[in-house]
Parts: structure tokens; sequence; C-alpha cells
């Protein structure tokens, strides 16, 4: 009896471990939301974002700083988005394509200088088609367009799907 129930638990873990699918289109993680607007250390955050531009040094350093920023924002939007604060995630998501932008000319500032952009080729294009896929989700979950009303200045209508659509169009000129 002890022998039959080994041989099924061999049987049901080789079972599991083969049939392991993959449904993901990138292998690209994205970062764990970082500090969120409303949060009091989230203005400081900003403020650390901005000098450690200084730090990254060289065409590879600077994309990556842009990379990294890029998801960030992207998360950032995701997550706000999820929780209907509309206007605070449509900011994130423009500062997300700006920064996507930033990352391919300094790849090709790279590649001037002779280096090899192969491999930061491949993660951007990963990184790309990962953005694309979250973007997809997102357009499924949002509305159309939001119009914001403050209390005390003029609303604005966002067109939330329509940069949706525009922030897909920017990553798939990269990949």
């Amino acid at each position: 009896m002890i022998r039959v129930s080994k041989v099924f638990l061999f049987v049901f873990i080789l079972f599991v471990l083969i049939n392991n699918q993959i449904f993901a289109q990138s292998v690209y993680v994205l970062p764990y939301p970082s500090q969120m607007p409303g949060n009091k250390f989230y203005t400081v955050n900003r403020v650390i974002e901005k000098v450690s531009y200084f730090w990254y040094f060289g065409s590879f350093g600077k994309s990556n700083y842009y990379q990294r920023l890029s998801d960030k924002y992207l998360v950032q939007a995701k997550t706000l988005f999820e929780y209907k604060q509309y206007l605070l995630a449509y900011e994130a998501l423009l500062l997300s394509n700006q920064y996507f932008e930033k990352i391919y000319p300094y790849l090709l500032s790279a590649k001037k200088e002779g280096k090899d952009i192969s491999e930061k080729r491949k993660i951007l294009r990963q990184e790309g088609l990962k953005h694309i896929e979250e973007l997809d989700k997102l357009k499924k979950s949002t509305p159309e367009n939001f119009l914001w009303i403050p209390e005390e200045t003029e609303s604005s209508d966002l067109k939330i799907r329509s940069l949706i659509n525009t922030s897909k169009n920017i990553r798939k000129k990269y990949l």
C-alpha cells in the first residue's frame, strides 16, 4: 500500500512538472509598485528619482534609468486604474510613455559608440511586449472616457482608451 502511494505521488508530481505551461507573451517582470500618490513619501521619492538621473552615466546607464521609470509608472498607472483613481492613473501612464520613448535613443547612442546593444535591444523588446500585455488588460477594465470634475476648477475629459492605444503604439514602434 505504501509503495502504491509513493508511485502515485511520483507520477502526480511528474505530471504537474511536465504540464507546466506558460501563457504570458513575455518573460519580462514588472516591478512591485513603489510609493503611490497620496503617500507622504511620494514627493520625496519623486525628488530622489530626479536626482538619481545624475547617478546613471553613459548610454546604457541612461537607458536603464528610463527603463526603470517607464516600468514604475506603468505599474503605478495599472494600480491606480484598478482603484478607479483615473486622473492620477492617466498622469502616471503619460509619464510611463515619456520615459519609454527615451530608452531607444540612448541605445542608438551606445551603438554609435561601438557598443553591442543586442542584449539591451532584446530586453527592450521584452519590456515592450509586457507593457502591451498589461495595457491590453487595462483596456478591458477601464472606461473609454472619464469626466474629471474637481471641486473648484474646470473639469477635464480624460480619454483613457485613446491614451492606452497611444501607449500601445509607442511600445510597438520599438518591437
